[in-house]
């Protein structure tokens, strides 16, 4: 079902763009790296936070890790990761599967400045088996996602 709402969501902003389904599980930046024959930076990883009592999400390069200081000012407050539960009720994608595309609730969407360094970065597509190949620009002007800079590389 999620992989559908995002072939949904994707038949309606931008038909061009091909979900790219394996045999094998891409559930995790290593595995999904090996897959699709890209570094794991080249992974746009979706990480599903709260912050004080918002819900939202935060792209970001498969090798980068959050920065809780640069979260705090930027965000306004300290992050704690969503239960897969909850990730699975607010987008509709299980845990090695989320992206920003598709979801069941409007969340807000930050794209980390670490993106930028590629001209093609590969988001999960709402399963542990599939992806999308997007120019990152792109991917924030179709999730109306805000850039910042909220993590450390490497």
């Amino acid at each position: 079902m999620t992989v559908e709402t995002v072939r949904a969501f994707l038949a309606s902003h931008a038909p061009d763009i091909e979900i790219v389904e394996l045999d094998g599980s891409t559930a995790t930046v290593e595995l999904a790296a090996r897959g699709h024959g890209v570094t794991p930076a080249q992974i746009a990883k979706t990480l599903s936070l709260r912050i004080r009592d918002r819900n939202l999400l935060v792209v970001t390069c498969g090798d980068a890790r959050l920065n809780n200081r640069k979260v705090k000012d930027v965000l306004g407050g300290k992050a704690s990761m969503l239960a897969a539960p909850d990730v699975l009720a607010l987008t509709s994608h299980p845990v090695g599967g989320v992206c920003p595309f598709g979801l069941t609730t409007p969340l807000p969407v930050y794209c980390d400045v670490s993106l930028q360094a590629f001209d093609e970065v590969l988001p999960a597509a709402g399963s542990a088996n599939s992806a999308l190949r997007i120019d990152p620009k792109r991917l924030a002007t179709l999730v109306g996602a805000e850039w910042v800079d909220v993590c450390d590389r490497g």
